[in-house]
C-alpha cells in the first residue's frame, strides 16, 4: 500500500514504516525518518474500518478512468450516473478529481454546498435517487486553484469515503482524474477491502490517447482491479445536416458564411437531405482504435460514442442526454454501452437485492 512504501531517503535494510521495529532497529540509526517512524501508529489504518462500514450499504462500485485528460471521462461518468438513476437505481457519483472538479457543472449543481448532519456529510442531490459529492462543493470561489500535495489529496478522498452518508446505493460511480497518480492509488487502497467491481476506461480513437490507456490497463492489472471495459469516445463526428454550418473559404483565407444559402438550396432542390446525418472522422483511427487495443490486451470493448455537439451542450447545461431527443446519436450509443455493462451478471442489481 502507498503508506507502507519505504521512503526514498531511508537507510539500507529499512524494516518499513509499518514494522513494529520501525525507527528502533539497528538499521534505522541515523535515518532522517527515524523519529517519525518510531512514534507513528502501527498496524492497520483505523479509518479503513469506518470506510468499510460506510461502503457496506453500496452494492456496486465502479471507477471511471482515463489515460489522459480531455477524452470526455467526466462527461461519461455524469451520463452513466444519469442513465443508472433513470433506470430507478439508487446512484451516487463521487468526484475525486481534486484539481479539476467538473462534475458539479455537468450535473447542474454549481453553487451548491455540502450539509452536515449527525450521520455525516450529505451528498448534493440531483434527484432523490442521484446524489453527488465533489470538492467543487467546498470551494468558496469556483475559479480558485486547488494546489495540494499528495497527502492532502489522499486525506480528502478518505474523508469522502468515511464521512459521506450515501445511504443504500445500488451503484457508486467514482470519477477519477486522468493518469495513475496518488488519487488512484488511494481510492484503490481505501476501497479494495470493501470490493471494487471494476473500472471503465475512456479513451479517444487516436494512438496518442491509446498509448496512455495501455498504461491505465496495466495499472488496473497491477493493483488487482478488473477492467469492466473500454469506451471509445469522440469516435467520429455525427451531426444532423440541418445543424451544420457551411462556409466558403477564398484563396486568401477569407471566410463567408454560406449556411443560409446552402439550407435554402437543399430545401428547394433536395429536402430529403435535411433528414441526413453528416458523419466524419475527427481523429486518426487507422491503426484500429480502442477495439484493436482491447483485443491485444484481452480486455472487453464496450463500444463507441460519437462526438455529438448536443451531448457537449447537455454537459454544459448539467442535464441528462437521455431526457429528450436532442442527443440522438450519442444517447443511443451510450445506452448500448450501459446495457452491455449491465449484461454482466456481477454488475446487475437483482430484485432480491432491491428488497434487501
Amino acid at each position: 500500500m502507498a503508506d507502507q512504501e519505504i521512503p526514498e531517503d531511508a537507510n539500507e535494510h529499512c524494516p518499513g514504516p509499518q514494522s513494529e521495529s520501525a525507527g528502533k532497529a539497528d538499521s534505522c540509526a541515523g535515518c532522517p525518518n527515524q523519529e517519525i517512524c518510531a512514534t507513528a501508529p502501527k498496524g492497520p489504518d483505523p479509518d479503513l474500518v469506518a470506510i468499510a462500514e460506510r461502503m457496506a450499504t453500496v452494492k456496486h462500485k465502479i471507477l471511471v478512468l482515463s489515460g489522459k485528460g480531455g477524452v470526455g471521462k467526466s462527461t461519461f461518468s455524469a451520463q452513466l450516473a444519469f442513465a443508472l438513476a433513470g433506470m430507478d437505481h439508487q446512484v451516487g457519483l463521487l468526484d475525486i478529481d481534486i484539481c479539476g472538479p467538473s462534475i458539479p457543472k455537468m450535473l447542474g449543481l454549481e453553487g451548491q454546498g455540502i450539509h452536515q448532519s449527525n450521520l455525516g456529510w450529505s451528498p448534493v442531490y440531483v434527484e432523490s435517487n442521484l446524489g453527488v459529492m465533489s470538492i467543487g462543493f467546498m470551494l468558496p470561489n469556483p475559479d480558485e486553484a486547488v494546489i495540494w500535495r499528495g497527502p492532502r489529496k489522499n486525506g480528502i478522498i478518505k474523508q469522502f469515503l468515511k464521512d459521506v452518508h450515501w445511504g443504500e446505493l445500488d451503484y457508486l460511480v467514482v470519477d477519477a482524474p486522468p493518469g495513475t497518480s496518488d488519487e488512484h492509488i488511494s481510492i484503490v487502497q481505501f476501497l479494495q477491502a470493501t470490493g471494487i467491481d471494476g473500472a471503465i476506461i475512456v479513451t479517444t480513437p487516436q494512438e496518442v490517447s491509446l498509448i496512455d490507456v495501455r498504461k491505465e490497463v496495466s495499472f488496473c492489472k497491477k493493483v488487482g482491479i478488473r477492467v469492466l471495459g473500454v469506451v471509445e469516445n469522440m469516435s467520429g463526428l455525427q451531426q444532423p445536416l440541418a445543424d451544420v454550418k457551411f462556409m466558403k473559404v477564398s484563396g486568401k483565407g477569407e471566410e463567408t458564411d454560406m449556411t443560409e444559402w446552402a439550407l435554402k438550396y437543399m430545401k428547394e432542390n433536395a429536402p430529403e437531405m435535411l433528414n441526413l446525418i453528416a458523419c466524419t472522422e475527427v481523429f486518426d483511427s487507422s491503426k484500429g482504435g480502442a477495439a484493436k487495443m482491447c483485443r491485444e490486451m484481452e480486455v472487453p470493448f464496450l463500444g463507441k460514442v460519437p462526438m455529438d455537439p448536443m451531448l457537449g451542450k447537455a454537459a454544459e447545461e448539467g442535464r441528462s442526454c437521455f431526457a429528450d431527443q436532442q442527443c440522438g446519436a450519442s444517447s443511443a450509443a451510450l445506452k448500448r454501452i450501459i446495457d452491455k455493462l449491465l449484461e454482466d451478471p456481477t454488475m446487475s442489481v437483482s430484485m432480491m437485492d432491491e428488497g434487501a
